[in-house]
């Protein structure tokens, strides 16, 4: 799993594989499904489902099914046994013969799905989530695992937390508390080497940009700001140190943001630099500016973006 503390695990299962999902699902949630496609694959299918019953057929509330021959993705729902309309996206993220990561993102209205850390569609709710409590695969695909993964929040003290909302901050809750923008919350203890900051979000739809700043609590440094500027498809990097800015960083293979989008950006802290993923590609390092990493004790998230999780791993 690229993503830590599954709740839930199912390991090597058998296909078709049909898994009861422990208290259901909850917005926030991602459930992820790390398989192979055989070579003479033609599709498979993915289909969350409001039991298991197979005479009546139990409603889905999300059939994604990959059409690898047609170079199509047909995604659809089932109620009282009849298919709704169908709903086809003319891409086709796997292949034949290959590994695939399948990450679906559960949001308060949608299903937001990526392939291999890329965004490929969305699903608009037509069967009420919390109604959903089987996940099963069928067709002809290898799985290896399947996770359901919650949101988890950074560990905050009671002290921190009422320091940050007598300051005007919001505390880092879990999703269903307050991560609004603009957004500063505690880092217990700081950072030290080995820690993670995890942020996942998604764009405001026509967002020009955000940023994501690791900063102390006292004074106005910010060790490492993260500004992805979307109109303009640059990823600038940089640290505001002694009331000045200091050089850009901003070379990078590919821009990993688009307007509208779901992602999940890890930063880890490395001995000499910052290490970023989006969306579960590494894209970059950044060496440290400020050498005593527990004063970064506050991570800070503004612009054009809505916030789902922010966690420390």
């Amino acid at each position: 799993m690229s993503t830590s503390s599954p709740r839930q695990t199912f390991s090597n299962p058998s296909v078709p594989f049909a898994g009861t999902i422990l208290g259901g699902l909850s917005p926030g949630e991602m459930v992820l499904v790390q398989g192979s496609v055989p070579s003479d694959a033609d599709r498979f299918q993915v289909d969350f489902m409001c039991g298991s019953s197979v005479k009546p057929r139990a409603d889905v509330a999300f059939h994604f099914n990959p059409r690898l021959l047609k170079s199509c993705i047909v995604c659809n729902a089932l109620q009282k046994e009849c298919w709704g309309r169908e709903e086809i996206w003319k891409k086709m993220p796997f292949a034949a013969g290959t590994v695939f990561e399948l990450i679906i993102l559960i949001l308060k209205d949608q299903f937001k799905v990526a392939v291999n850390g890329v965004h490929v569609l969305e699903f608009k709710y037509r069967v009420e989530i919390g109604r959903v409590d089987t996940i099963c695969v069928s067709g002809k695909v290898k799985v290896q695992a399947v996770g359901v993964v919650p949101p988890s929040p950074i560990a905050v003290s009671p002290a921190a937390s009422r320091t940050n909302q007598d300051a005007g901050m919001n505390p880092i809750v879990s999703l269903s508390g307050d991560l609004s923008v603009p957004f500063r919350g505690q880092l217990v203890k700081g950072l030290n080497v080995g820690r993670s900051v995890a942020v996942r979000g998604q764009t405001n739809q026509n967002a020009h940009s955000f940023c994501v700043n690791l900063r102390g609590s006292s004074g106005s440094d910010i060790a490492f700001h993260l500004n992805p500027r979307l109109k303009k498809e640059v990823f600038v990097r940089n640290s505001f140190l002694s009331e000045c800015w200091g050089p850009e960083e901003t070379q990078l293979a590919s821009f990993p943001f688009a307007s509208g989008q779901y992602f999940e950006m890890i930063i880890l802290c490395d001995a000499k630099s910052f290490r970023v993923a989006v969306n579960g590609l590494h894209q970059l390092d950044y060496k440290h500016r400020v050498q005593d990493l527990t004063l970064l004790d506050q991570v800070e998230v503004l612009g054009d973006v809505s916030l789902l999780d922010v966690k420390v791993l």
